[in-house]
């Protein structure tokens, strides 16, 4: 498992650079017998004569009749093979391949789906390293509440990487378990920027919950970019 390093500051403004990890998934459901492993394999369905567009230049475009008298568009020699390992190219709206990548468009919209603008991308770097300390906000809100109010797409474990980082993310993890509470956490220099953990990611909103057993503790970091918000009945506009 992969073990980043994130600078995080706590309530009182101390900074401490520790580790985060993605949380391991449990195993998931495989299909098959009990004992017996299943391999995924890979077959060619189709030559590239076999495509529509060729079908249709050679037999026109009501060839039904031609595949159930000559197969034309199975070619022996191709279909059925084991595909070992492919390559992913990009093709034109001609169709022709594309040996250098294509010159990227930002298209912005409006929240009614109207094209706004479109521009050069700009690239937007990450804000979760280890220099720039994701800082807490200070507001907290009930565990009950974030849960109801915003879905979450991702979650990691801060973890400490010394004993004093023990000691700093234990003190965090036991006040928000004795509150019931998550903290929003923020980047930049008031707490005010969403997470952005790679360079062109998504945004995230953070909420820091914590959890204690004893001398044990868990700190998560659950990310979310979507709000839950209870659509609008009719007459509540005006």
């Amino acid at each position: 498992m992969a073990i980043r390093k994130i600078h995080v500051s706590n309530a009182t403004g101390r900074d401490a650079t520790v580790a985060f990890t993605g949380l391991k998934s449990a195993p998931g459901t495989r299909p098959g017998l009990p004992g017996q492993a299943i391999d995924f394999v890979r077959y060619l369905a189709a030559g590239e004569d076999g495509l529509h567009e060729r079908l249709a230049a050679a037999h026109g475009e009501d060839y039904a009749q031609a595949l159930v008298d000559g197969d034309p568009e199975v070619d022996l020699e191709l279909v059925g093979q084991k595909l070992e390992r492919t390559d992913r190219i990009f093709l034109s709206s001609t169709g022709d391949v594309l040996y250098a990548p294509p010159a990227m468009v930002e298209i912005v919209t409006g929240p009614d789906g109207e094209e706004r603008e479109r521009r050069a991308p700009v690239d937007t770097e990450s804000n979760v390293n280890e220099e720039r300390p994701v800082r807490w906000t200070g507001r907290k809100l009930p565990r009950a509440q974030v849960v109801r109010r915003f879905a979450m797409a991702r979650t990691v474990q801060l973890r400490h990487v010394d004993g004093l980082t023990y000691d700093y993310l234990f003190a965090m993890a036991q006040e928000l378990a004795g509150e019931g509470a998550m903290v929003m956490l923020g980047a930049g220099d008031k707490g005010r920027e969403p997470l952005v953990f790679a360079t062109n990611g998504t945004p995230y909103r953070g909420f820091l919950e914590g959890r204690v057993d004893g001398a044990k503790y868990m700190l998560l970091l659950h990310l979310s970019n979507m709000e839950l918000k209870r659509p609008e009945q009719a007459g509540e506009a005006a």
